[in-house]
């Protein structure tokens, strides 16, 4: 099991990545291109929109596990503060 470190360390990779322009560049390019491809194909290309569709929620799915990186770290960091403000 990870130590709340290890935890906070991620979360504030997660952050470095979130945050990063170029990170956030590709990511928003591969989900605007998925979506396009989507819109694209033709009603009878359901093995193309399948696969499209599975890709756009792999990116999306990337992103909220990032993001759910950084709250778990706010939420140790949260726990932390008020641990030392109870005492004082």
């Amino acid at each position: 099991m990870k130590t709340d470190e290890q935890l906070a360390q991620e979360g504030n990779d997660a952050e470095t990545l979130l945050n990063s322009t170029a990170f956030s560049g590709v990511v928003n390019g591969l989900l605007e291109s998925t979506f396009e491809k989507f819109c694209m194909s033709e009603n009878g290309e359901e093995s193309l929109r399948e696969d499209t569709y599975q890709g756009y929620r792999a990116l999306v799915s990337l992103v909220d596990t990032l993001k759910g990186k950084v709250a778990v770290r706010d939420q140790i960091n949260e726990r932390a503060s008020e641990s030392r403000s109870e005492e004082e």
